[in-house]
């Protein structure tokens, strides 16, 4: 042990590269360096973007792609758009500005929905141009997504090579391999939770002079990843429990924050700065949390009877995590006042950006995420109503460990396999002494555990795994990056290389599948009056729509059977 240890220390220093480099398992698993990876993955995904995306019939993952594409047009055309489910607002605010773009610089007619045709041939040519162009967005989006995974990876992890191998279980991941090829609202949310995720671990880690400013940025993100996918509320919620192991040593205060009235009179300008924030956004708030507005969406009060409740009850948990932190970890009074503070200003300030394109069914949706989730949460067979929370908690963890598995219930989801890695690296990590790395990655797997359970009310599909997979990458890095012993085992290779070609190969099963489905796009009729009110589809027949759904009106019925989207 101690001779590969002295090994690994010789490479690291850079003696002997060339020869250690044809044993070192990590250098022979990431043969392209950091950049060289970068550019392979995307090239890698912009192949399969092409083959298994951007060339199939337009209509082959309608339910977003037709949803988003359709808002888009509809926002052109000046009137409101017809879909507030998820309610995929920066999903659908993007697509809509890259049309408006794109026709302005005369490189697409079909940017409006006054502009599609009706006849068969021409609707096929602009719906093919139009839902096209839609997934070039989508693609674009999981770029920038993987990139800012990378650079904050490189930052939470010391070896490039560790780096190199988390950005490419990411990028492979079945959830954003199927992402980057449709349109659909979970990508942008998670992204936005992620990075939020792990600019706080970052700064968790070291105390910093602008660290308040990071928690700023974090809630903003967060706010905005909230605004396209209601889910993204349970990452939100975990989150603070999941920074309590991430403190050490250096987490305390800089020196800043522990001398001088200076300190103080900083924190009380953040908290001034903080409070017209939240002055600024508080119309949206009570617009969201207005009982009328939020029982006419069909919404009812989860806890003690009135809305608002288990939101303040979360900015209270929030708030104590960050105070609990601060105390265990050293952290001043007036560095913790003015994180809270920045807190809330950036989250105030994300929910001010529904303003780039208000419509108040938006606002409700978004502050009363829980009761949206629930409104289209799997009924029981016998009686149409919601089991216990102990049987569907129970029913959850069953389903989650099934996947797990893979064996039990198979997935297109290569991050499994992680897990069976995951779960005995903890348990070595701890027998060797390192338990707060073991403690880390447990609150990490924990958190994926329950993030999944939640989702397995809805059937965990594939294009929820952004949320949790993430999580698990994180905690598979860190404990790679502590167990250097680990790094020259003989097996390291071998087991790698394979889960390299796991993640290639059922990363991209279900694009492949979907490619190659024979299914026609009947379906697409059974929730086309609802969600595409005045489009007409030329295999649905006459657009009887409008008589059932006017333009701009939302149903809150419950969702149709055949609507995979919800």
């Amino acid at each position: 042990m101690k001779a590969r240890l002295a090994e690994l220390s010789r490479y690291v220093s850079g003696a002997n590269f060339e020869s250690l480099s044809r044993k070192d398992p990590l250098a022979r698993l990431t043969p392209f360096g950091w950049r060289g990876a970068l550019v392979f993955i995307f090239a890698f995904c912009l192949i399969s973007f092409l083959l298994c995306g951007y060339f199939i019939a337009y209509w082959r993952n309608a339910d977003m792609d037709f949803m988003v594409v359709y808002s888009a047009l509809s926002l052109n055309d000046g009137a409101k758009r017809a879909f507030f489910d998820h309610p995929a607002y920066w999903t659908i605010v993007s697509v809509e500005f890259w049309f408006r773009l794109l026709h302005q610089l005369h490189l697409l007619d079909e940017w409006a929905l006054s502009a599609i045709p009706t006849d068969g041939q021409r609707f096929e040519a602009a719906m093919t141009s139009v839902v096209r162009t839609g997934r070039i967005v989508a693609f674009a989006t999981s770029g920038a997504c993987i990139l800012a995974f990378a650079f904050l990876a490189k930052k939470i992890v010391r070896d490039r090579r560790i780096a190199t191998c988390g950005v490419f279980a990411f990028a492979m991941s079945g959830g954003v391999q199927m992402h980057l090829r449709i349109l659909r609202s979970e990508m942008i949310a998670a992204c936005f939770c992620v990075i939020a995720l792990m600019l706080l671990l970052i700064v968790a880690r070291r105390g910093t002079l602008l660290r308040p400013a990071a928690l700023a940025v974090a809630g903003w993100l967060c706010m905005l990843g909230l605004e396209n996918k209601v889910q993204a509320i349970l990452l939100i919620a975990a989150m603070p429990a999941l920074l309590m192991p991430f403190g050490g040593s250096a987490s305390a205060s800089v020196t800043f924050w522990t001398s001088g009235p200076h300190a103080w009179l900083t924190a009380a300008a953040t908290a001034i700065v903080a409070a017209g924030a939240a002055a600024a956004a508080w119309p949206l708030v009570s617009q969201g949390l207005d009982p009328a507005a939020a029982a006419a969406a069909g919404f009812h009060p989860l806890l003690l009877g009135r809305f608002g409740a288990y939101q303040a009850l979360l900015l209270g948990w929030i708030l104590g995590c960050m105070a609990a932190f601060a105390l265990v970890w050293r952290v001043s009074a007036p560095e913790t006042l003015a994180a809270m503070s920045a807190l809330v200003a950036g989250a105030a300030l994300g929910l001010m950006a529904l303003y780039v394109q208000y419509d108040p069914r938006d606002v409700v949706i978004i502050l009363n995420p829980i009761e949206q989730m629930l409104k289209y949460a799997q009924t029981s067979e016998a009686g149409g109503q919601l089991g216990s929370p102990v049987s569907l908690i129970l029913s959850g963890l069953l389903g989650v460990l099934r996947r797990y598995t893979f064996v039990l219930f198979s997935s297109p989801r290569p991050t499994v396999f992680l897990t069976w890695l995951i779960i005995p690296g903890i348990v070595y990590a701890w027998r060797q002494g390192m338990h707060q790395v073991a403690v880390q990655a447990t609150f990490l797997m924990l958190a994926a555990v329950a993030i999944d359970a939640m989702g397995v009310r809805r059937g965990l599909k594939l294009e929820y795994f952004v949320f949790t997979d993430p999580l698990i990458i994180i905690a598979g890095l860190l404990l790679l990056d502590r167990a250097k012993d680990l790094w020259l085992h003989p097996w390291t290779f071998n087991i790698g290389a394979m889960l390299i070609a796991l993640h290639v190969a059922i990363g991209q099963a279900e694009p492949v599948k979907i490619a190659f489905k024979a299914k026609g796009p009947e379906n697409i009729c059974e929730w086309s009056p609802e969600y595409l009110p005045q489009l007409s589809l030329p295999w649905c027949g006459p657009p009887v729509s409008a008589l059932l759904v006017p333009p701009g009106r939302y149903s809150h019925g419950q969702p149709n059977s055949g609507t995979e989207a919800k």
